[in-house]
């Protein structure tokens, strides 16, 4: 027992520790090796992904991490072969032995981390059948050991492994992923008006501006800006409190729902008098960037609108949670052959709107939810109509387009980053243009 660095009679520890020599089944031999080998070629290959293309720095070291595990792995194999049948490397047994716990412990790590986001039950079924096998392997190796020289280095030696596997993996599965950043913040400002040469039309200019303040980049799923254009009429006398209340109620079937109330100014609801994007889609804004666009609202001098009132947003999605491909214009809801989701269409809130709709494929953040997640896709809808437009966006698996908004659904735009910025609105009075 010195080798321990125990000494007197210690012959209870002495049967845990030092177990019987068991003996060396070929056929065990074989299975283990089975074990290590499909683990260090499962790590290999999503380790050399996550250095490759991980979208983040804790990504590349869990690679880093994973490649590691591989080659002790393989290690590990080799030194069972020689503990088994050849004993001509010094201390085959113990190498075989910390390759065997370094292969359960990363995939108990990863088995822990990664089971709730696995959707594919063939993966689940299979990494957990792998850690088992992994746990047994450790078992079998250990019960042919008649001795482990240095053991308390070698303890140590395992332990600091799995304690910095599981930090790292908890930063990167769990803490990244919860962590919310600041999101871009969009900015309207109009310029002076200007009328046409005979006086007939005018033009409003509008600066629109965002301006990501974050330490990370975003995608750009969608943009839309709209102006609406809204009839002011004043009271003679104080408004009563029942008319305020219809006021209040009138707006429940808008997008604005604003629910202004006056006592004297009469609000009624605006309506649409230009709208777009503004931003190309499938595009993005890295951290610290700005960009600024300008775009114009005309309008007849003798518009019988006395306001304008002017509306921006965007929807993103964080480059470090995702990576889109394809991600472009698919049709649009008029054609007859763009299908657009039923739930989109149950959330309208006028009779007749129109949808211009987008489609991307995602691909996930790391190799391992790339491999054991089914398949994403990104569609953003832009609605637009009389009183009105917006943007809605889904990740869906494909088929699963039309199931409705449920609490999953906060549970993948938090996982993916995906942020709302609005702003609006911004009101200008149109008397002194109306005026000239």
């Amino acid at each position: 027992m010195r080798a321990f660095g125990w000494s007197g009679d210690n012959s209870a520890l002495r049967k845990v520790l030092l177990p019987t020599r068991t003996k060396r089944s070929p056929a065990t031999a074989l299975l283990i090796e089975v074990v290590l080998l499909v683990t260090a070629v499962a790590m290999g290959v999503l380790g050399a992904e996550d250095v490759l293309e991980a979208l983040t720095y804790a990504g590349s070291i869990t690679g880093i991490i994973l490649l590691a595990v591989a080659v002790t792995t393989l290690v590990g194999a080799v030194a069972v072969w020689d503990h088994w049948f050849r004993n001509r490397i010094p201390y085959a047994g113990v190498i075989a032995l910390i390759g065997t716990i370094a292969a359960f412990t990363t995939n108990v790590t990863l088995l822990l981390f990664t089971f709730k986001d696995m959707d594919r039950p063939a993966f689940r079924v299979l990494w957990c059948l792998i850690t088992a096998a992994c746990a047994w392997a450790s078992y079998a190796v250990w019960r042919t050991l008649a001795e482990i020289p240095a053991p308390r280095r070698v303890a140590a030696t395992v332990i600091l492994a799995s304690a910095v596997t599981l930090a790292n993996f908890g930063y990167d599965r769990v803490y990244q992923p919860n962590h919310q950043g600041a999101r871009p913040v969009i900015e309207v400002a109009t310029r002076t008006p200007v009328l046409t040469k005979d006086g007939t039309a005018f033009a409003v200019p509008v600066d629109i501006k965002i301006k990501n303040a974050s330490d990370v980049g975003f995608y750009v799923l969608g943009t839309e800006f709209h102006a609406m254009g809204e009839r002011a009429r004043i009271s003679p006398k104080d408004r009563r409190r029942q008319q305020w209340r219809g006021d209040a109620e009138q707006w429940r079937a808008f997008q604005e729902e604003a629910h202004p109330l006056s006592r004297r100014e009469i609000q009624q609801p605006g309506e649409l008098v230009a709208a777009q994007p503004w931003m190309r889609v499938g595009n993005y804004i890295e951290a610290g960037d700005t960009f600024v666009t300008q775009t114009v609202v005309q309008l007849p001098t003798r518009t019988q609108y006395d306001k304008l009132a002017l509306y921006a947003s965007g929807t993103f999605a964080r480059k470090d949670r995702l990576r889109l491909d394809q991600f472009v214009l698919k049709g649009y809801s008029w054609d007859g052959k763009t299908r657009v989701a039923r739930w989109v269409q149950e959330m309208k809130q006028q009779p007749t709107v129109d949808y211009v709709v987008y489609e991307g494929r995602l691909y996930e953040g790391n190799s391992i939810a790339q491999h054991t997640r089914y398949p994403r896709y990104v569609h953003v809808y832009w609605q637009f109509g009389v009183h009105g437009a917006q943007l809605m966006q889904t990740i869906r698996r494909e088929g699963d387009e039309d199931r409705g908004g449920t609490s999953e659904d906060d549970e993948t735009n938090r996982r993916y980053g995906i942020v709302d910025a609005v702003t609006g609105p911004m009101e200008r009075t149109l008397w002194d243009i109306k005026r000239q």
